[in-house]
């Protein structure tokens, strides 16, 4: 069966809730992208990733008729995603290392690189579960403070006063690091 591409949302979920659960294919090829990118910045590794998003994507499936369309569809299932990738996160070791995207730089540059990205993480792990939240939204996955409302479902002044203080305790922790060393 041909699927139109220009389908919105609200109408690929209630192709889908009707039967023609063909229509699914629409948004995983809309959003596939998009939360795969997310994923994989929350997440560090490709295959946590993939699998992430494929959960997501199954999880939406199954609780398609909870979507209110009266909301974004993309919030709704980012949502999920963010709930995957955390769950994902929690249930790693303390000590295991979060693997990284491969890069095309030199040894020392990826050294220091590798440094940077440890001493960020670690303090990333330092924050509340609320304050990685925000900062991961706003700065991996770049979406604007309406759209983490929305996905969070606080108001947006909340959403910029968790990033004010999500940021202000992250720069305290680097500063110190950077004057220890």
């Amino acid at each position: 069966m041909y699927l139109e591409k220009g389908l919105d949302d609200s109408a690929a979920v209630s192709r889908c809730l009707a039967g023609d659960t063909a229509a699914f294919e629409v948004l995983v090829a809309r959003y596939q992208g998009p939360l795969y990118a997310v994923a994989s910045r929350m997440l560090g590794s490709r295959e946590d990733a993939r699998d992430a998003t494929q959960s997501a994507f199954l999880r939406a499936f199954e609780r398609l008729g909870g979507y209110d369309p009266a909301f974004r569809f993309f919030s709704w299932i980012y949502r999920i995603l963010v709930n995957e990738c955390l769950n994902v996160l929690r249930s790693r070791r303390p000590e295991e290392p979060v693997p990284e995207l491969s890069e095309k730089r030199g040894p020392l540059e990826r050294l220091e690189a590798e440094e940077r990205r440890r001493r960020v993480r670690t303090a990333l792990r330092g924050l509340t579960a609320e304050h990685q939240e925000v900062l991961v939204l706003r700065h991996f996955a770049e979406l604007s403070y309406d759209d983490i409302a929305g996905v969070l479902g606080v108001p947006a002044k909340t959403v910029k006063s968790r990033l004010f203080t999500a940021r202000q305790k992250l720069a305290g922790t680097l500063k110190e690091w950077k004057s220890a060393t």
